[in-house]
């Protein structure tokens, strides 16, 4: 148990400290937290997974990531353009914008799972 925390630790740490640098490298430094949250993370649990599950289990998480990913983008794009075409609010555009994360998310879901 210990042991495993110690490995999650140490890849995390590795894997976030990688792409902090690469957060600091590219322009504008708005892309920074782009490069230090989700990638980093998501790499260190598909390596600790890597080293616990077989590689079915992997994979359905490697897709499951991806569908993620996707449904992020979706987010992301429906919330710039009602934040810089419509010139919603932040919160309201936040908020609008978390019902076609979800659909996306789940249909995405269903379909990585069927």
């Amino acid at each position: 148990m210990l042991s495993e925390l110690v490995l999650r630790f140490l890849v995390g740490g590795a894997v976030v400290s990688a792409f902090a640098v690469l957060g600091d490298i590219f322009r504008p430094k708005s892309f920074s937290g782009i490069f230090n949250a989700a990638p980093s993370v998501a790499l260190a649990t598909l390596a600790l997974t890597a080293l616990k599950e077989d590689a079915q289990y992997l994979a359905l998480e490697g897709r499951s990531m991806i569908a993620g990913a996707l449904a992020l983008a979706a987010y992301s794009q429906l919330t710039s353009w009602l934040l810089m075409r419509r010139n919603w609010r932040a919160a309201s555009a936040s908020l609008a914008s978390l019902v076609v994360w979800l659909a996306v998310a789940f249909a995405l879901w269903a379909w990585v799972l069927r």
